[in-house]
């Protein structure tokens, strides 16, 4: 694809697509409602924003055009794979609990979890009928409650190993499409610092983060299309 305005990345904070989308000589600016990073340009409370553009109310999505691509981190707290042990109350940091506080605590994480849910719905629809382009990004852990199309629709793309793309992780990550289209390429690049996600503490921010060679890579592979210099290419691996 082209992006001829520019690339809007929600929900991140560290700057890193930012970064890599500037450097390619895109525009880019990053939006969260957290500024840890010192890298937020504009903080705001992006959920509270989709539920006024969903309203038809004004929001910084009157400030988007077609022309823009959207770049979402979506929060996945309720989403990815461990939340399956709070809903089979049998998550390990309950052990002590009551059934009946592990039972009060699934029912709270549930209700939040359908609350993300109907504003992952809203985004979605936002674009759609703005004619926005928008890439959603979750991880791809199994079980995951976006992944198998009963939920939410499958993923356009899933990319089972970020780490042949220079990420320190291999750790799965999926991607949905809105109004555009992913291209084919794979970018292989070398060795590095490799991490487990089991080896690191379950609040690390490094379990997220994504690192500026795999967010070059990405936006290459993905999002334009364009082999790079001085690097190798195979076919895209499904």
């Amino acid at each position: 694809m082209t992006i001829a305005g520019r690339a809007h990345c929600l929900f991140e904070q560290s700057g890193t697509f930012k970064r890599e989308f500037i450097k390619l000589g895109i525009p880019a600016e990053d939006y969260d409602i957290r500024n840890d990073y010192g890298q937020t340009d504009h903080v705001v409370d992006l959920f509270w924003e989709i539920r006024k553009a969903y309203d038809g109310k004004t929001s910084i999505f009157d400030g988007f055009s077609s022309q823009d691509l959207l770049l979402a981190f979506f929060p996945c707290t309720y989403f990815e794979a461990m939340q399956s042990t709070i809903f089979r109350l049998g998550h390990c940091g309950e052990w002590k609990w009551t059934p009946r506080r592990r039972i009060d605590y699934a029912l709270d994480r549930l209700d939040q979890r359908t609350e993300n849910h109907r504003l992952l719905y809203q985004l979605t629809a936002v674009c759609q009928e703005r004619g926005l382009r928008l890439v959603i990004e979750n991880p791809a852990t199994y079980p995951g409650y976006l992944l198998d199309g009963c939920n939410f629709p499958a993923p356009t793309i899933v990319d089972h190993d970020r780490s042949r793309r220079g990420d320190v992780m291999k750790k799965p990550t999926a991607y949905w499409f809105v109004n555009c289209v992913p291209t084919r390429l794979q970018t292989m690049t070398g060795g590095g610092k490799k991490l487990r996600i089991k080896s690191l503490p379950a609040h690390s921010k490094e379990r997220s983060e994504l690192t500026p060679e795999y967010a070059r890579n990405f936006i290459h592979d993905f999002l334009l299309g364009k082999p790079q210099k001085n690097t190798q290419l195979t076919l895209f691996d499904k």
